[in-house]
């Protein structure tokens, strides 16, 4: 969104720093030098300095020369912190888990980050047996129901900060006008990034970030066909995400868009 070449207060050095933490998903079973390059984008000299900086911070873990490069008891111990200090997450998770259960979806938090959505916790169906996407992993806003519920929440000053605010501005109003009507987003078909999975999403003001976070249920599209978000999966989650605004008192995030 800013333009962090110009941006005299942006240290470029930290960024390249937590982006080399944030390559790293549940599922990994560690990371070479040459996979965090495919995923940050960064120079193999540069990684290099970092992760030795890190791992001497404890932030990452790297037990000896042919080993992989872990997540260490530093990041551990913040992601613990921030987890605890986000109490929303708690107060659903019962919630979350049992409609997971009864749709055979996978439920799920996703966040925004930069300009991707970031699934932060997720519900797996008991008795499925399916590949689901693990925490960590990222998805584009647009073309995604989360991206499209967290859009359609957003100040117009937020929304036009983007690059490509242009292009997704009628995905962002086909969002919003869904809210209004339904309470839940769906992304139009010729705009979702993935033939694999249908999703349906739901905006909840998260005041931890001081923005909507979306909470989504995922399947197969031959599990989770449109007509069965409209009728069944989309109104139980717009149901669930009542409840807990009731229960935080918190407004729905659509109010406080400015």
């Amino acid at each position: 969104m800013n333009d962090h070449a110009t941006d005299r207060k942006f240290a470029n050095t930290l960024a390249r720093g937590l982006g080399i933490l944030r390559a790293f998903r549940a599922s990994d079973n560690g990371l070479t030098h040459a996979e965090i390059a495919e995923r940050t984008g960064l120079p193999k000299p540069t990684i290099s300095r970092l992760t030795y900086t890190l791992c001497e911070l404890g932030y990452l873990s790297h037990p000896g020369r042919n080993e992989r490069f872990r997540l260490g008891p530093a990041a551990v111990a913040l992601g613990s912190v921030a987890s605890i200090s986000i109490g929303f997450v708690e107060l659903v998770s019962d919630t979350m888990q049992r409609l997971a259960d009864q749709t055979g979806t996978l439920a799920l938090i996703a966040v925004r980050d930069g300009e991707r959505m970031l699934l932060a916790k997720t519900w797996r169906p008991q008795g499925v047996a399916t590949i689901w996407l693990e925490p960590g992993h990222r998805i584009p806003m647009f073309g995604s129901s989360s991206g499209q519920a967290v859009l359609a929440t957003m100040s117009d000053e937020k929304f036009f900060g983007f690059e490509n605010a242009a292009e997704m501005a009628a995905f962002r109003q086909d969002g919003y006008d869904q809210l209004i009507g339904q309470g839940f987003t769906i992304a139009p078909q010729d705009t979702r990034y993935a033939s694999t999975v249908n999703a349906v999403s739901v905006p909840y003001y998260a005041q931890e970030f001081g923005e909507a976070v979306a909470f989504t249920c995922g399947a197969l599209p031959e599990d989770l066909p449109d007509t069965r978000m409209l009728a069944e999966v989309g109104p139980a989650l717009r149901d669930a995400v009542r409840a807990l605004e009731k229960r935080t008192g918190h407004p729905p995030a659509l109010a406080r868009r400015g």
